[in-house]
């Protein structure tokens, strides 16, 4: 196994990480501001928040969607095969 090292001062070779780094920070850590009570009461709070960030928050990439709705359409739009026919 090769190891590959992210070069110093180049954040742009880890750009998806850097993007979850700074979203986790300022959505999770900075939002609750105090300190965790113990390793339960962290997961609690990080588990929280990840289920918020992949279900429920709207994203652009699906118009303003959140992915639950966006499944429903999608669902919708193939059991009616003229709609995916339509421009």
């Amino acid at each position: 196994m090769l190891w590959h090292y992210v070069a110093l001062g180049k954040p742009q070779q880890t750009g998806f990480v850097e993007r979850f780094n700074g979203r986790f920070r300022g959505g999770c850590l900075n939002e609750y501001e105090h300190l965790f009570r113990n390793l339960g009461h962290a997961c609690s709070i990080i588990d929280a928040w990840r289920a918020d960030y992949n279900a429920i928050r709207p994203r652009t990439s699906l118009n303003g969607m959140t992915p639950e709705a966006f499944a429903q359409h999608a669902n919708k739009a193939y059991s009616n095969p003229q709609t995916l026919t339509q421009n």
